[in-house]
């Protein structure tokens, strides 16, 4: 499978996997920016993708952010479909105490490519049983 990646800023890094067997490629700020506590950031990472079709790309956190700075992606994970060709924002929320600054160049944040399933949708009077039933949040105990 290929992975076009155009750059729209000087700075701009392509994506890439950090070791042989990783599921995410790593994904670089192009600018800086500070996060106060309690606050989110989009950052630019100045490139634009073309997924191949019947893919998308997932935009997860770092664990190594979301550890040591409390750091994490806002809507983990971002689903960037495959007809997408505006650039990739990474929009980063601080859970910690302090401020924290994101430099130019810095791991932001990992892509997984994944295979999309398109589902025909049928409504339907009755859904057939199952074992669990309509039992909602925490119906299977602790």
């Amino acid at each position: 499978m290929k992975l076009k990646i155009r750059k729209i800023h000087p700075n701009a890094k392509l994506p890439e996997y950090a070791h042989p067997g990783d599921a995410g490629l790593d994904i670089y700020s192009v600018e800086e920016a500070v996060i106060d506590p309690g606050c989110s950031h989009m950052i630019h990472t100045g490139i634009v993708i073309e997924l191949p079709e019947g893919t998308e790309a997932q935009v997860r956190p770092r664990s190594g952010l979301a550890l040591r700075h409390q750091i994490t992606v806002l809507n983990s994970p971002g689903t960037i479909d495959a007809g997408y060709r505006g650039e990739l924002g990474v929009i980063l929320i601080n859970h910690g105490k302090t401020e924290f600054l994101v430099e130019e160049g810095m791991k932001i944040a990992q892509m997984v490519i994944q295979p999309v399933l398109r589902a025909a949708v049928e409504e339907s009077e009755e859904l057939s049983d199952s074992p669990r039933g309509s039992g909602g949040f925490g119906s299977t105990g602790v």
